[in-house]
This record gives structure tokens, C-alpha cells and sequence, in this order.
């Protein structure tokens, strides 16, 4: 009789679970189309839900990748022979923290290492809005020190949710707490900064829930920033915005498997244009927008879009002036498809020549022949001499050609315990200038207790 009772309770359980389940699913799904909501009770169901990726974010850091290299650690190859110097910029896994070193690349000797403390920089910011989860997602056990840069002044310029600058001892000297920034950081002739940030509020009324962004709920608003030598902002606009007043909103409100597309735009690299020539001017702004597989040319004193390709790149990162009539892209030829994005092929570098209208392909075989394909972030940089670097971020590989495609050195990110870490986007100093920088950083820097 007792275990008929049980049987018959165990039947009654799962007969209920089905309606609840079906209840729970819908109030969950109305929270985030945004289309019927429930109030509480659409926000509870979406909250518990929400509970395992939370637990996820708070326990476990996705630093470590797929380690597709066993045989390599660090450098292997043969070094330059011209002077130049790698701004490494990785996650140490055996510190658990982001740490970037300058390297002499005649030799690989590392020439100077900062490891900011980033969780004491956290302490001073109030954690609202935007800045809500900084402690959690952005603390130095789960931080790069994204796409850093060396500063006339010898300081260093780095992402890591705030836009900070640090000196050689890696003490703070500033950081801007007006925006959440994000992607790449690069400064013009006069020393200008231009960065991506995420516009908070957003300029757009829309309120529907957003995936993989900064505060919980939103669209992903992405906004170009200038900011002054010493942090201050002196120009912000929102891309969405821009895009709206050069006649573009049509590429702004799609669906993304029946539900609103949080971010349609993603700009992931701002490059400033130094020189007036034919085809732009000194103060427009190249920029990458990955998810419209875009690169456009922007110019902010008109607020006008002037040139805009949409070539045979996808989901594409970085892009750079070559002359006054070429720029490259990082074409990272990623494609989603039903299981997921995978990149079709190779990671490839695009050339356009304004010039001709035409796009080629350089040092392709080579990177063919050597299987580079990150799905996302990645970095190119084609030096004066035709070398090439190549950061492969996803598998924490950096990877340099000479010009005639033979592979000279590769770099990978393993930690003593044997893990492949990411990488932080690293860059080539090469050009006098950039040497002249490092040669004063090195004099000056003096030694830190």
C-alpha cells in the first residue's frame, strides 16, 4: 500500500511539473521579447533562470582556452633583425591576473613588465548602472589589460572596463569613470584618445533584455569617444545615432531568431586617419563594426558617413591605414551557423585600395598554412618592411611572417601548469616613432619596490 502511494505521488508530481514547466518557460520568454510582461512574476521566473550563468560568472573564469598547440610555449622562431619591441598583452595563468611586458623582439628578452592592481582601481568606482557587476566581471582574476598603449609621457594605456593610464611602477595615474569602454584604444598626432565606449543611458527608449552586455537590461548602445591626454572626454556620439541621422536605421532593427537584436552593430576597433589625402581627411575615423560586417569611414566634424565596404570580410576586427590610399583588415571570416560560429576556412587579411575599388588577400597561403583562425578579437599588422603579426586571441597564439610569408617566430600563452591563456591584444612597436617612445620608457622608468 505505502509504496502504490509513492508511485501514485511520483505520477502526480511529473503530471504537475508539465504545466508549471510550460508556465515557467513562457514567463520567462514574455521578460525577455519584451512583448507581454507579468510584472513580478515574469521577473522572478526570469531571474531564476538566469541563476546558473550567474553562478557561472561568479565561480568560473573563461580565461583558459583550447589548447591546440601542444607542442609550443612561448617563443619559438627566429628573432627580427630590425629593432622593434611586442607590447604583450596577456592573461598570466600562473598569477591569475592580466599583466602586459615589453619585449625587444632582436632577442625576446622581456624589458619590463606592469601588473596593475586592478581590484584596488575598482574601489574608487561607485558600482551602478553600467559599472553594477565591475567587481564580479572585471576584477583582476578575470581582467586582460586590454589592447595596451605606450604613451609619449611613458604611460600606459589600457582597457579594463574603465579607460585607465598607469605609470612604470603600474600605479594609477588616471581613469574615467564616465563610460564603460570596451575593444581598442588608439591616439592620434596630437595625442588625442579615441575608444569605443558603451553609451549609458542609451540613446534609443528601448528597454528590451539584453544578452552578453554590461548592465542587465538595454540595448547595447556603442559610442565613439575623444578623450584628452590626461582622460577627459571631449567628444562622445553614439554609433546607433549616427547611423539614424546618415540614413541607415534600416540596418539597426532586425530580428535575431524572432527576438529584437540587442546589438546590431558591435564596434570593435576606432582607427583616426593623421593626414588629409584623396580619398579622406586629417580627423576622420575608420571604424570596424563587426556585426554588420562593416568597415566605414567616418567624419566627425560633418557627422557624415563618407565610404562604407561591406567586401568579402566577416564579423571582422581591426582595421589600419596602410598609405594614403590602402587599409587592412583583420577579416576573422567568421560565420554563424547552426551550431554556433566557427570561422569558414582562415582568419584572413584584407587589403582595400581606394585607388582601384578592389580588395586582395595578403600573405593568404601563409596563413592558411599555418591554421589561423580565431573566431573572435584577433589583431593584424602589416609592417613598412611587408612583415606581418598576427594575434590569434582565441587560442592565445601571436604569430609573425617576414614578407616574402615564410613564418619566422610564433609566441604562445602557456602557463607553467600547462593551460593556454588568452591573450589581450598585443601590438608591434616598429616605427621611429614607437622606438623613440620605448628608448625614453626604458631610460626614464626607473626601478619599482
Amino acid at each position: 500500500m505505502f509504496k502504490k502511494i509513492e508511485i501514485w505521488i511520483l505520477y502526480l508530481v511529473l503530471l504537475l511539473a508539465i504545466p508549471v514547466t510550460i508556465i515557467f518557460g513562457s514567463l520567462v520568454r514574455y521578460e525577455i521579447l519584451g512583448v507581454k510582461k507579468y510584472g513580478i512574476l515574469s521577473k522572478t521566473a526570469l531571474f531564476i533562470a538566469k541563476v546558473p550563468s550567474t553562478i557561472r560568472k561568479v565561480f568560473y573564469s573563461d580565461l583558459k582556452l583550447k589548447d591546440r598547440f601542444p607542442l609550443l610555449d612561448g617563443f619559438n622562431g627566429t628573432p627580427t633583425l630590425n629593432e622593434s619591441y611586442l607590447l604583450l598583452s596577456k592573461f598570466d595563468g600562473d598569477l591569475q591576473e592580466g599583466i602586459v611586458e615589453l619585449i625587444d623582439l632582436r632577442n625576446f628578452k622581456v624589458l619590463h613588465t606592469w601588473n596593475p592592481d586592478i581590484d584596488k582601481f575598482n574601489k574608487s568606482i561607485e558600482k551602478i548602472d553600467q559599472f553594477k557587476y565591475l567587481d564580479r566581471d572585471q576584477n583582476d582574476s578575470r581582467q586582460r589589460i586590454k589592447h595596451p598603449k605606450l604613451t609619449r609621457d611613458g604611460g600606459l594605456l589600457f582597457e579594463s572596463g574603465p579607460l585607465r593610464k598607469i605609470d612604470a611602477c603600474s600605479n594609477l595615474i588616471f581613469q574615467n569613470k564616465k563610460a564603460m569602454f570596451h575593444h581598442s584604444i588608439e591616439t592620434d598626432t596630437e595625442e588625442f584618445i579615441w575608444a569605443p565606449i558603451y553609451i549609458y543611458p542609451q540613446s534609443l527608449p528601448i528597454e528590451q533584455v539584453g544578452r552578453d552586455i554590461v548592465v542587465e537590461e538595454g540595448y547595447r548602445d556603442d559610442g565613439i569617444v575623444k578623450l584628452s591626454s590626461d582622460g577627459k572626454i571631449l567628444f562622445e556620439k553614439s554609433l546607433t545615432q549616427i547611423f539614424i541621422e546618415n540614413n541607415l536605421e534600416y540596418l539597426l532593427f532586425t530580428k535575431m531568431d524572432s527576438v529584437f537584436n540587442h546589438d546590431p552593430l558591435h564596434l570593435n576597433d576606432i582607427q583616426p586617419v593623421n593626414f588629409d589625402g584623396k580619398f579622406w581627411k586629417k580627423g576622420d575615423l575608420f571604424l570596424s563594426i563587426r556585426d554588420q560586417s562593416m568597415v566605414a569611414l567616418y567624419r566627425p566634424s560633418t557627422n557624415k558617413i563618407i565610404w562604407k565596404g561591406t567586401g568579402p570580410f566577416f564579423n571582422q576586427h581591426d582595421v589600419d591605414i596602410l598609405n594614403d590610399h590602402s587599409i587592412s583588415v583583420f577579416n576573422n571570416n567568421s560565420k554563424q551557423f547552426k551550431d554556433g560560429a566557427i570561422v569558414d576556412g582562415h582568419n584572413e587579411v584584407i587589403i582595400y585600395d581606394f585607388k582601384t575599388n578592389q580588395y586582395s588577400y595578403y600573405l593568404n597561403e601563409s596563413l592558411k598554412k599555418n591554421d589561423v583562425r580565431t573566431i573572435k578579437q584577433g589583431r593584424s599588422q602589416i609592417l613598412p618592411n611587408g612583415d606581418l603579426f598576427v594575434e590569434e586571441t582565441n587560442f592565445g597564439r601571436a604569430i609573425y611572417f617576414d614578407a616574402d610569408g615564410l613564418l619566422r617566430w610564433t609566441y604562445l600563452n602557456r602557463a607553467k601548469n600547462g593551460n593556454v591563456y588568452f591573450l589581450g591584444w598585443s601590438r608591434i612597436l616598429y616605427d621611429d616613432k614607437d622606438i623613440t617612445i620605448v628608448k625614453n620608457f626604458l631610460h626614464k622608468k626607473g626601478t619599482c619596490e
